[in-house]
């Protein structure tokens, strides 16, 4: 869990920063910084969706997961949850500390990087690449915190939830993570970050409901591994 624990960490001091770098920025600053990470995430996205050899899997995936993610209204109940965390801290009751828990949630636990390291530091005991990627939060911790508030350090809840329980079952999930899971896996959580960026940019109002899509990163996990299983 070490590798888990420093990027916890990592997230609260960036987020920390970030809350009092915000006071001396200049909202027209703050605006463009935001732009420019949201087209820094699409691009990240972009990357991580043409790792798909199969691009079927993953429309697919997302179309199935969607359904699945609606019904059970995973947006709503995030949503709700940022509502309750800024009734607690005080917040103006617009939901941006909601907006920012859920979009820095979604940015810190989706990628190859977040699962492939929590397994890694659970099977071997070396936390590297989840230190590589403790720097890489800690620093968009800080410019996140900066332009969306107090919310993105509560993101740190779910990372340490979601990479914990994953390094602490990594002895039996590690067998069913091929290269073509991962890359099928990894596409999918790419096109969700891209809705992410989409939504932080925030033309004329436009939001893809993200957190009804995550259930598809764990479709496209499971469909990779029948087709594998099957040989197609």
């Amino acid at each position: 869990m070490t590798g888990t624990v420093v990027n916890v960490a990592a997230i609260c001091i960036g987020s920390i920063l970030g809350l009092v770098i915000k006071r001396g920025i200049p909202e027209r600053v703050s605006e463009t910084v935001m732009q420019g990470l949201a087209l820094a995430v699409i691009l990240i996205g972009l990357q991580m969706a043409f790792q798909t050899r199969n691009p079927l899997i993953v429309i697919g995936s997302l179309a199935l997961g969607g359904l699945v993610g609606a019904a059970i209204d995973i947006e709503g109940k995030l949503d709700r949850l940022g509502r309750w965390l800024e009734s607690k801290v005080g917040g103006n009751g617009h939901g941006e500390i909601g907006r920012a828990f859920v979009a820095a949630s979604l940015i810190f636990c989706v990628g190859a990087m977040a699962i492939m390291g929590s397994i890694e530091d659970g099977l071997t005991g070396e936390a590297k690449t989840l230190f590589a990627k403790s720097m890489l939060d800690g620093i968009a911790s800080v410019i996140f915190a900066s332009t969306m508030g107090i919310g993105v350090i509560f993101s740190a809840i779910p990372v340490l939830l979601y990479q914990g329980s994953i390094t602490l079952a990594a002895g039996a999930v590690s067998p069913y993570l091929s290269p073509w899971v991962v890359a099928e896996l990894t596409a999918t959580g790419g096109l969700i970050i891209v809705g992410i960026g989409v939504t932080i940019l925030n033309v004329n109002g436009f939001r893809v409901r993200v957190g009804n899509l995550l259930p598809a990163i764990f479709i496209a996990a499971a469909v990779t591994m029948v087709l594998e299983n099957l040989k197609l």
